[in-house]
Formats: C-alpha cells, structure tokens, sequence
C-alpha cells in the first residue's frame, strides 16, 4: 500500500428501526440520500436520519425527530467517522475502541435537519462538512388571507400525518398525548381522536396525559376545562408527581445541552415521561404538539434581544432551523433553531424506552405555516401575530373534525405544571449554571 494513501472507516450507531418512512423502504431511501439529489431526498415522506456511504464520501440526512451527530477519530491508517443519535454513544463508543483521549464534546457535531450534510474522508486535517437544502418550502406560497381557508388547509396535513403514522406505525395498543391543553397539544389530542374514529378504531386507544406537580399548575386546571368543553374528560389521566422529582441536572445529562429554556421544558418533559412510565410499564406510543410554535412563530419575540419581527418573518424557518448553516452563527457542535430543541423531546422519550410523535414537525405540515401570508396578515404587529395561530389552529380543527376547540391564552409547557414560585425554587435563572452543569458530565 501506498504509504500516503489513508484508509477511511465508517461506524454508523444509528438505528434505522426508529425511522417513519412510509413511501419507500429504508435501503431505498439510503440509495436516494447517496444520489445526492435534493428534489428526491425531499420526496421521503415521513420521518428519518439516514446515512450512505460510498468510498470517502459521506451524505447524512435527517428530519427534526430524528437526530444524528457524528465525530471523526484518528486512526493510525486514517479517519473515522463515528455517527450516532448521542454524544454518549459516540463517547462510549471511543471509550471501547482506546480512543477516548481524542473525545471532547465540543469536538462531536450535530447534522442539521432539511440539509444533506457531505463529509469526505481524506485524512489530516479534518475535512469541513459541505451542505445542501433538500427542503425550501414556499414562503408565502398561500394566495389571499381567509383565515377559514388557510386553518382548514394547515391542520388538514396535520390529520393526514397523524393518519398515516396509525395506520402504520402505531396500530395497536394505546396512545398517549403529552396533553397541557395548549393550542398545539390540544390540537394534536383532537385530530387523533377524530382520526382513530374515522379508521373505524376505538378511541378507548386514547389517553390525555397531564403533569401536575404538588397538586398545583394551571395546565391540569386548562386540560379539565378543555376536555369537559367537549364532552371528553373521561380521556383526561393527571400525572401528579412531587417537586422532588423535578432534577434538572439530571435532565442535561439526559438531553445533553444547556440552554435554559429546553432544559426546562425538558425536565417537565422528563418527569412527565417518568410518571406515565412507573404506571403504565409497557406504553409505547406518545404524541405532542412539539413544533406548532415554531410552524406559526408564535413566540414571545419581546423575550429575545436578537430578534425582531421583521427578522422573524423574513427569514425561512427561522425558529425551526435558527440563522442558518451559512451564518456566523451556526455552531457546528449543534444545529440551530428546533433542529437543535427538538432533542428536549426525542431524548427523555428515548431514555424511557417511548416512540414519540410530533406531528407538527413533518415538512409537509411545516409546508403549509411556510406558506401562511404572516406579513400580510399582520402587517408587522406582535399581538395579531400572537393572535393569528390560535384562530387558524381553531378555524382548522373545526372544519376537519366539527369540533369547537377551546382556545386559551399561551403558556410554556414548564411554566404550567407547578406555581411561579415553586418554578423559581427549582430551576436556575441564569445560563451559566446550566453550562457548567454540562461541562462536569466529561470532567
């Protein structure tokens, strides 16, 4: 052998079992990502995290509830590239082979979602990964502004993906929903009761599952108040749990990330998760409204000293995919936006032996909020736009299902579950203890 010539190596932990694909077989899809050919890449309809290789050449590609990061070790004879869902799998990964005192997590990356993310293995120094959009939904693709039409069009490719994932993913056993009775998690516990009835199954399947901590929280209160408006309270199951189980340091070894928000929110998440598991030892299957704030960037831009309206409506998928593979920036460690978040959902689910579905998160649905004239439509004012996703999400619910949605006013989900004060007490204010609580996990 030449000895100038690297031999490349190619470890793949991903596990292609958990990936939703419903046109195509998983091997088919493999060869599709190879190709390289966005317009087809973007034709794989359902959820997945796919990775080929050919030679040195390298192309991943994944959806939001589907991650993967990779790692390149140093071999004697040449590169490896170690993929997998979690640092902790490339890290134990390392720590088998010998090769652990080359691991740092800065040094793992993350492939952000909607992109094909090509690496070529060519040996020292490490090659930059290249990437290319094999998902550029429309902006403003949707002609006028009729609420009534544009609702009935968006929770129309919600149904249609919550549909197929029972006809083919979960269908037997029940079905839970992480249920605060918010717009999205409302939303989503409506369509699949309606979708279950309309397949001729029984909704008995069903189950609204509610975090309540120390008997306070108002999300319990909104879900009674939710489900008796419609005559559906015997769905209702409260998780009711002491604040003691609340550990948020726990939950970043778990998610493995810092940022205060989706540590938050994760912990919920996670205790949530825990309850629903101790009760119900063999549960499976799991839905939640994880991406309809993004879909109608219905956040609280006030909050945010980086954004402004303007750079919320004219940027693509800003909250799904944050400033951009091309930006300043993008962090190659993670991806930005809900690319990144969506981690609060998919692992604490994960760990807990779950499959987890969140509708909101399938292009197709993200399609049609991309498509949504938001500038038109609110002229460039916060309240109209915080406004707007509760009457299209309601007008849309209503034409599909002829169900009257309640609507209450917006709550993040880690905010709903205890008392104010009880979530002071509990969960750090500022950034730096979430960061240094990450750095000790690899100390």
């Amino acid at each position: 052998m030449n000895p100038m010539q690297y031999i490349s190596r190619v470890v793949d932990l991903t596990h292609p079992e958990k990936n939703t694909i419903y046109n195509m077989s998983h091997e088919e899809a493999v060869e599709i990502v190879r190709s390289g050919d966005t317009g087809k890449i973007r034709g794989i309809d359902g959820q997945f995290a796919l990775i080929s290789v050919e030679g040195r050449s390298i192309h991943m590609a994944r959806s939001i509830g589907r991650p993967i990061r990779y790692f390149i070790a140093k071999l004697k004879d040449g590169p490896c590239l170690v993929v997998g869902e979690r640092i902790d799998d490339i890290y134990d990964h390392l720590k088998s082979e010998g090769l652990d005192d080359q691991f740092h997590p800065s040094y793992t990356r993350m492939a952000p979602a909607h992109y094909i993310t090509k690496i070529e293995l060519l040996g020292c120094p490490d090659p930059n990964p290249e990437y290319e959009r094999f998902f550029t939904p429309e902006r403003n693709s949707l002609q006028g502004t009729d609420r009534e039409q544009i609702g009935t069009l968006y929770m129309e490719a919600l149904y249609r993906e919550i549909r197929k994932w029972l006809q083919v993913k979960a269908t037997s056993g029940p079905i839970g929903v992480s249920f605060s009775a918010g717009i999205d998690s409302g939303s989503v516990f409506l369509m699949t009761y309606h979708a279950l009835r309309e397949l001729g199954e029984s909704p008995s399947r069903l189950k609204a599952f509610t975090l309540s901590i120390d008997g306070g929280g108002e999300d319990l209160v909104q879900a009674r108040r939710f489900l008796e408006a419609l005559g559906l309270e015997l769905f209702l199951e409260p998780i009711e749990l002491e604040a003691s189980m609340l550990d948020w340091r726990k939950t970043i070894r778990v998610v493995e990330d810092y940022k205060p928000l989706d540590i938050q929110a994760a912990t919920m998440n996670l205790a949530l998760l825990e309850g629903i598991r101790s009760r119900y030892p063999g549960w499976r299957y799991l839905l939640d409204g994880d991406g309809g704030d993004e879909n109608l960037k219905d956040y609280p831009i006030e909050e945010n000293p980086e954004l402004t309206i303007r750079s919320v409506l004219n940027n693509l998928m800003l909250y799904h995919e944050g400033w951009g593979v091309d930006r300043m920036k993008h962090s190659l460690t993670y991806s930005g936006g809900l690319s990144r978040g969506y981690m609060r959902t998919y692992t604490p689910a994960d760990t807990l032996g779950f499959e987890t579905f969140s509708p909101y998160t399938l292009p197709n649905v993200i399609e049609i909020a991309e498509g949504i004239p938001f500038i038109e439509m609110t002229d460039w004012d916060h309240e109209k736009l915080y406004n707007l996703k509760g009457e299209l999400v309601r007008n849309g619910v209503r034409s599909v299902t002829g169900m009257e949605m309640p609507v209450f006013p917006k709550r993040r989900f880690q905010h709903g579950a205890l008392s104010g004060k009880a979530f002071s007490a509990h969960f750090p204010e500022n950034e730096v203890a979430y960061r240094q609580e990450f750095r000790r996990i690899y100390e």
